[in-house]
């Protein structure tokens, strides 16, 4: 179609690559809202879980850490597990960000604003 036409040719190579790039990244994110990643904390006692764009979505305490002089070392718990599943979310994003861009030719560790 742009045969004969040099970089104009090249030019619109790009844009449609760049055009593909941007519908796979936009289906991505609309991706990341459905994939969840649990972190959990105190041997699996807390677990949290969330999607892979951080959203909490679950939380669940098995119930013999509940004792009222534990009440720090639970919140504590509580705080580690929820940093760890939004810690997995984050990696899980990196991780398909890193298959999309290798898919399209790009380093896998090229950083996309996403």
């Amino acid at each position: 179609m742009f045969k004969g036409l040099g970089q104009m040719g090249d030019m619109a190579k790009m844009m449609k690559a760049a055009q593909e790039m941007q519908q796979k990244m936009a289906a991505l994110q609309e991706e990341m809202h459905q994939v969840t990643v649990t972190g959990e904390s105190g041997a699996g006692l807390v677990k949290a879980t969330c999607t892979a764009k951080g959203e909490l979505k679950a939380l669940d305490i098995d119930p013999s850490i509940f004792n009222a002089e534990d009440k720090e070392v639970v919140e504590d718990l509580i705080l580690a597990a929820i940093k760890d599943a939004q810690s997995r979310a984050q990696e899980k994003v990196k991780e398909e960000m890193g298959k999309l861009t290798e898919s399209m030719g790009l380093p896998k560790d090229m950083k996309l604003p996403f």
